[in-house]
């Protein structure tokens, strides 16, 4: 897969998968965006080490509208055009509906479903207006199990990628007639720092167990799943949700 000369946008590049996803797009000649909210030390880590020159980093609150509006026009003034997208940006937030009140049951679904799906739909559309009127582009959204398998402790996160599928299933068709491949990848638990406490914990080895692998997903994995999405040779898989789970989660 080579992506030399392309300019890549990924949100939520400052660590886990966005971090590895930025790596691997540089180490095959693209020109990299690494955004990030709010942890720009970390972003910075990600940037410094980005193999070659010309990446950028742009900082943006996705749940703010104008904020996406700014980095996407921030990428294509910055940069000289946009070729892909990797929409990784996404919160998650526990919020069991026997444990909590009615209003932090709404704020945790405003927060939630802002980012991980309204949020991605303003990063898509800005980033379209600029693929339509210039030859087209890839749209890799990152979803998650969660949306298959639900989340009883985290209805707001499952729904949001439930959401996040849907959508990019219906912008696949609605932009495949302006050369924009949109797909989707859903992966279930990742070695990122998020999960590490999990897994050191008393519930790390069901965790692990639930793939027949015995092990969850490499951050590398995923990233490599990504990037063959956001090829030319993929084009055709435009509105595929593909799972990269271990076979922990089965679907027909």
């Amino acid at each position: 897969m080579d992506f030399t000369g392309k300019i890549v946008l990924v949100t939520g590049a400052s660590r886990g998968i966005g971090r590895v996803t930025a790596q691997q797009f540089a180490r095959q000649g693209a020109r990299v965006a690494v955004h990030y909210h709010t942890n720009e030390k970390a972003a910075e880590e990600t940037f410094k080490s980005l193999d070659g020159d010309s990446h950028i980093i742009v900082q943006a609150d996705i749940a703010d509208a104008g904020d996406v509006q700014r980095m996407v026009s921030q990428v294509i003034d910055g940069m000289g055009g946009l070729n892909i997208v990797v929409n990784n940006a996404a919160i998650y937030a526990e919020h069991p509906i026997a444990k909590i009140s009615f209003d932090e049951w709404q704020a945790t679904w405003n927060q939630i479903l802002q980012t991980n799906l309204v949020g991605a739909a303003n990063v898509m559309f800005c980033a379209a207006q600029h693929m339509m009127a210039n030859g087209g582009g890839h749209i890799v959204n990152v979803s998650s199990r969660g949306a298959f398998r639900g989340e009883p402790d985290a209805p707001a996160y499952g729904a949001s990628k439930a959401g996040l599928n849907a959508l990019s299933q219906s912008m696949a068709v609605a932009l495949a007639p302006h050369n924009i491949f949109v797909t989707v990848v859903a992966p279930g638990w990742v070695e990122t720092d998020m999960a590490l406490a999990e897994l050191a914990g008393p519930k790390g080895d069901s965790v692990r167990n639930q793939s027949p692998l015995g092990r969850i997903a490499r951050p590398e994995e995923v990233a490599h799943t990504i990037l063959f999405l956001a090829s030319s040779e993929s084009a055709f898989l435009t509105g595929a949700v593909v799972d990269v789970n271990g076979a922990s989660y089965l679907r027909t």
